[in-house]
């Protein structure tokens, strides 16, 4: 609890001294990693299950931090949603859902996540099954296909930017392609996704599926349902045909359309 207190203190303060509330948001892909290889260390390393986690939780990390980065969110680039919300408060109650939720609740949820690897310490007798290695495969299946998910909408963003900068109107304003035919947000489902998998591998070396650190990604899902609807809402108020896209598209967990593509692209462009 002492480092994630030091980094609740640091990402408050600098959120005070900068005004950017996204300080913790810089620090989200690299807080569960030290976690994780804490409760590795504890077992001095010699623990295949926890290495195991913390090197997949390290993966997870390194992809996040690098996608995060060349979004520009390491070169003081807010997240869009906090102006959108700060503008819908006065200036104190941003400050208190700043310092509460932002700040406390999520670094909070960032030490939730990773307990599963405290499950692993407590039963750390327990050796490593071929479900140990089913799930590891599923976690790295996810952890890749997010990486999919982020390149095609960096792609899109990319060329969506050389065609204003070429002075045309973009036809299509938000990617709908690729992962993005089945999943408004494939990336949001299978971020989720790898930490239950995380959950389940604590599981396994407790025996059993019936463990409290389950509130963790329990509570990770809730927050996504949170910005996911809070996204969507702004996505729409900026582009009213991405009602099209909800209509046909499934908002989070992959899934077929519910209505030909033809049709959606050529009401867009109507």
């Amino acid at each position: 609890m002492l480092i994630a207190s030091a980094v609740c203190a640091l990402a408050w303060i600098a959120s005070l001294l900068t005004g950017d509330t996204s300080w913790v948001d810089r620090s989200w892909s690299v807080v569960p990693v030290i976690y994780m290889w804490v409760f590795a260390a504890f077992a001095h390393l010699l623990n295949a299950r926890l290495d195991l986690m913390a090197s997949l939780v390290t993966i997870w990390g390194v992809r996040l931090t690098f996608n995060f980065a060349r979004k520009g969110g390491y070169s003081g680039v807010e997240d869009y949603r906090w102006p959108a919300l700060r503008a819908s408060m006065k200036g104190w109650q941003f400050q208190l859902f700043n310092f509460f939720f932002i700040v406390l609740y999520q670094n909070f949820l960032l030490v939730l996540i990773t307990l599963p690897a405290l499950t692993a310490y407590q039963h750390r007798t327990t050796p490593l099954r071929a479900l140990d290695v089913l799930l590891t495969v599923a976690f790295l299946t996810c952890t890749f296909a997010e990486t999919i998910a982020d390149q095609q909408q960096w792609n899109f963003q990319q060329w969506k930017i050389a065609e204003v900068k070429a002075g045309r109107d973009p036809d299509i304003r938000f990617v709908q392609t690729g992962l993005f035919r089945y999943s408004r947000h494939p990336n949001y489902f299978y971020e989720q996704a790898q930490w239950w998998i995380l959950l389940l591998i604590g599981a396994v070396a407790a025996g059993s599926i019936l463990d409290w650190t389950v509130v963790g990604a329990f509570l990770l899902t809730l927050l996504f349902i949170g910005s996911t609807s809070f996204t969507e809402k702004l996505t729409l108020e900026r582009y009213p045909e991405y009602a099209l896209y909800q209509n046909s598209t499934s908002a989070v967990i992959p899934w077929f359309t519910r209505v030909p593509r033809a049709a959606v692209l050529t009401a867009e462009t109507e």
